[in-house]
């Protein structure tokens, strides 16, 4: 695993935003799974600036929380408003997890399995260890599958969609503070 540590935020958002486009634009990533929370949002931003072949990449989303896509909790909102509104991928692929964690999960875990394995994907580490929705200690860590419904989050809200542990990725993409991972599976 190559570790990275940059000096500020902004120095991590423009240098996975860099790493996004040039995976993208060297044919190595089709499939862009997002990530969620508000820490990717600058580097969406930036991406969004960026020259990328748009057309060429299927993005999804590593969890939702469920709510409605135009709730301000929504991570499609965040990734809508700061990236996807002012680029043209070929496809998006939102989580429905308005529809309530087992629905969705159910919905979004074929769209992953006929997408795999996925080329890119991007995850923040929260303060308490969590990525996606998978929390340090939670049943959910263990889970097989695709995508799983989680109804006892421990942080607000309690109800989410999320992939399982992202082993089946080419790379992935872990970003915490100021400190950028990259694994190459």
């Amino acid at each position: 695993m190559e570790v990275t540590v940059l000096e500020t935020a902004e120095e991590v958002a423009a240098a996975a935003a860099g790493e996004i486009a040039a995976a993208i634009g060297s044919g190595a990533a089709r499939t862009l799974v997002l990530a969620g929370g508000s820490t990717p949002r600058r580097c969406y931003e930036l991406l969004a600036d960026l020259e990328v072949a748009w057309g060429r990449v299927t993005v999804l989303f590593g969890d939702e929380r469920c709510v409605p896509p135009d709730h301000p909790d929504s991570n499609y909102r965040l990734a809508r408003e700061a990236l996807l509104d002012r680029v043209s991928p070929a496809t998006v692929h939102r989580m429905p997890a308005e529809l309530g964690p087992d629905e969705g999960a159910e919905l979004y875990s074929p769209v992953v399995a006929a997408l795999a394995p996925l080329d890119l994907v991007l995850l923040g580490v929260g303060e308490d260890g969590h990525t996606a929705s998978l929390f340090p200690g939670h049943p959910a860590v263990n889970a097989s599958g695709w995508a799983i419904g989680i109804h006892d989050s421990p942080k607000p809200p309690p109800e989410r969609v999320t992939l399982t542990l992202p082993g089946r990725a080419r790379r992935t993409r872990w970003r915490r503070g100021n400190v950028a991972k990259c694994h190459r599976g």
